[in-house]
């Protein structure tokens, strides 16, 4: 044990309320850190002027380290709510305002926020830095002097003292063991295990549920590995190792060209409103800054809202909670270009030279819906942000297509909300089973061209061929030879040359969808399956057999979707994961399979920009010897092909580079 251990107090932890006093705390640190973390990435120029090419390239190296780890910060802040939710209390995303004032953490712990310099740095060099490390906070981030001592055999939780966030988490740790010894487990983690958000609904890398005191720990020694770095751990590099790293560039940099200037000139702890005591802080009061404040502003309460609403104790319905992850993830995308947009524009009057910054205002009213027929009441936000957006007349097509969307998710959101229970005199009047309404699609993209499709008429049916969509399974030219001529040039589907009943059955049998046919003998067009299912491909693409509706590309019954990420036809797959010795098993572990209460109705699939495939609606995912692995009524699959988690997404796709479009 180093001197610094040695002289650190130990952590209380007496009883359950202590225990939820201090994840309490924890959570407000991770979330106040990330975004401390967020406001000195967006303060990165993005200007080429006067950059050397190998400014650019670090400049864009360190914007990615640190967006990273304010990744991590919000995976941390998850894993605290669900280890607070598995202990029968509540997820905590409220903290103060910045900058956060002395006493309400522990002296060494200053959260406020700045621009990236090289003090930033050092300050967050030493928040991450492991415990026994001895090292000075950056310049201008000096803490007052006082102490937060807890004692023994008080009723009522008090704050305090550690010495680093580590020390924090390892006395909340012998906390979770001290009480699962003394009272017991199962008393310990006595909430509904419903309650928790793994990766199956929300997509983050470490994620994790927590069921019992084995996992409360690992969830614990996962925020710690990330933060301070104790271990290595698969090659994962840690915050404390991310931020050196960075400094150790910056030194370099500024000892070739002294006049290297990487960030621009934000305001230290801008704040929204004019504040009563203005020492250290700035009042973003010029226009247009002030009002691009308030939207930002309004943009991170409503993703704020939608946390919330997923991790909500009263029980968000399952096919809300797709809706919800989308809200959640739009409004994260969005918050990029305003709050980097907010440090072009001049803060203030009486500081002239300093631009603005986005302030991450809390409000007062952080609450989710009480029921899930509230989920309206996110629309109006949704709505109320999108139009904030159309109305600051910004050409950025980010920010055009992210309006665009939120208002489309607002119409989805309201039809979820009609559908909800109504409640009368303490009891829950639900509607009867129906297959999931076919919401809107969160593009205002307009549905893209179809592909060339081949059309080979015959007396009794018509066989249609997209070949940008085939993957070569091969039961055309297996089970009808002598219709589909493969390799032959010019005409090659020859419909007469079997039964209606064969080609009927091969082009269900085709995964695909790449053949469709129309019957002109008056038997029954091809319809959605009675059971909606996902098959997992051993090394390949996620087949789907369902009443698809695919953002972008209209509706199906048959579909594979790429999950290597090279496909040259997203959201498709057309065969590269062969090329690439893509390798992923076919035979996922088995996850949640409980009865689903309608097994068909509309399937919603929404490729993500960047990102995963979101699907909302009834599915039943099948390996591909047939075992059930999930029944779902929402699902987040991967397509970077990167996932630690396949077929399902981990968030590896914000680290890994993955491009795709929304469609």
């Amino acid at each position: 044990m180093s001197k610094e251990s040695a002289k650190e107090p130990t952590i209380v932890v007496e009883h359950r309320d202590e225990l939820v006093y201090l994840l309490t705390e924890a959570a407000e640190i991770e979330h106040g850190l990330m975004c401390c973390y967020l406001y000195a990435a967006y303060s990165l120029r993005r200007d080429d002027d006067g950059l050397r090419d190998v400014e650019k390239q670090a400049i864009a190296r360190w914007r990615r380290a640190i967006l990273d780890v304010a990744r991590d910060e919000m995976v941390h802040l998850a894993l605290v709510s669900n280890i607070l939710s598995a202990i029968g209390s509540a997820p905590h995303f409220a903290r103060p305002n910045f900058p956060v004032a002395p006493g309400y953490h522990p002296a060494g712990v200053v959260v406020s926020l700045a621009p990236f310099d090289a003090a930033t740095l050092d300050h967050f060099i030493y928040l991450e830095r492991p415990e026994g490390v001895e090292l000075h906070d950056g310049e201008g981030f000096k803490p007052a002097s006082y102490q937060r001592n807890a004692k023994l055999g008080r009723l009522v939780p008090t704050a305090q003292d550690y010495a680093t966030v580590g020390h924090l988490y390892r006395g909340i740790r012998a906390g979770l063991v001290s009480l699962a010894g003394r009272l017991g487990e199962a008393a310990l983690f006595a909430a509904d295990p419903g309650r928790q958000v793994g990766p199956d609904i929300l997509p983050m890398q470490g994620l994790s549920k927590v069921r019992s005191l084995e996992e409360a720990e690992r969830a614990i020694d996962t925020i710690v590995r990330q933060g301070e770095g104790a271990t290595n751990h698969d090659g994962e590099r840690s915050h404390y190792a991310a931020f050196l790293e960075v400094k150790r560039e910056y030194v370099e940099l500024l000892r070739e060209n002294p006049s290297f200037s990487p960030a621009r000139c934000a305001a230290r702890n801008p704040v929204m409103r004019r504040p009563p005591e203005p020492a250290g802080k700035l009042w973003v009061s010029a226009e247009p800054a002030a009002t691009l404040l308030d939207l930002a502003n309004a943009d991170y309460a409503l993703m704020l809202r939608a946390l919330v609403a997923l991790f909500s104790p009263v029980g968000v319905p399952e096919d809300a909670r797709a809706a919800l992850v989308e809200l959640l993830t739009l409004s994260m995308r969005l918050l990029s270009p305003l709050a980097e947009w907010l440090t072009t524009l001049p803060a203030s009057d009486e500081a002239p030279g300093v631009s603005a910054g986005m302030t991450f205002t809390m409000s007062r009213s952080l609450h989710g819906p009480p029921d899930a027929r509230a989920l309206s009441t996110l629309a109006e936000s949704a709505r109320a942000v999108a139009a904030g957006i159309a109305a600051s007349g910004t050409d950025d097509q980010n920010l055009v297509r992210g309006a665009a969307s939120l208002s489309a998710l607002a119409i989805s959101l309201d039809a979820l909300s009609t559908r909800a229970p109504t409640v009368v005199a303490g009891s829950a009047t639900a509607p009867r089973a129906a297959a999931p309404v076919a919401v809107a699609p969160v593009s205002a993209a307009p549905v893209a061209a179809a592909p060339a499709v081949e059309v080979a008429r015959g007396k009794a049916l018509t066989v249609l061929f997209e070949a940008k969509r085939c993957i070569h399974s091969r039961h055309c030219v297996l089970d009808a030879p002598k219709v589909f001529l493969a390799n032959t040039p010019g005409e090659w589907i020859f419909p007469d040359a079997a039964s209606v009943e064969t080609l009927v059955g091969v082009a269900h049998a085709c995964p695909s969808g790449a053949i469709r046919y129309e019957r002109h003998d008056g038997g029954s067009e091809e319809t959605a399956p009675p059971v909606n299912v996902a098959r997992v491909r051993e090394n390949g693409p996620l087949a789907i057999n369902a009443a698809i509706e695919v953002q972008g590309h209209g509706s199906m019954h048959r579909a594979t979707f790429c999950r290597c990420g090279a496909s040259k036809n997203k959201p498709f797959c057309d065969g590269s994961h062969v090329g690439i010795g893509f390798a992923a098993s076919g035979e996922p572990a088995t996850g949640e399979t409980n009865p689903l209460s309608t097994r068909d109705g509309a399937l919603i699939v929404t490729p993500r920009k960047n990102g995963p495939l979101g699907v909302r609606g009834n599915l039943e995912i099948c390996a591909g010897t047939g075992r059930v692995v999930g029944r779902v009524t929402q699902a987040v699959f991967c397509r970077c092909g990167g996932s630690k988690n396949k077929p399902y997404c981990d968030g590896t796709h914000a680290k890994n580079g993955f491009e795709a479009d929304g469609s």
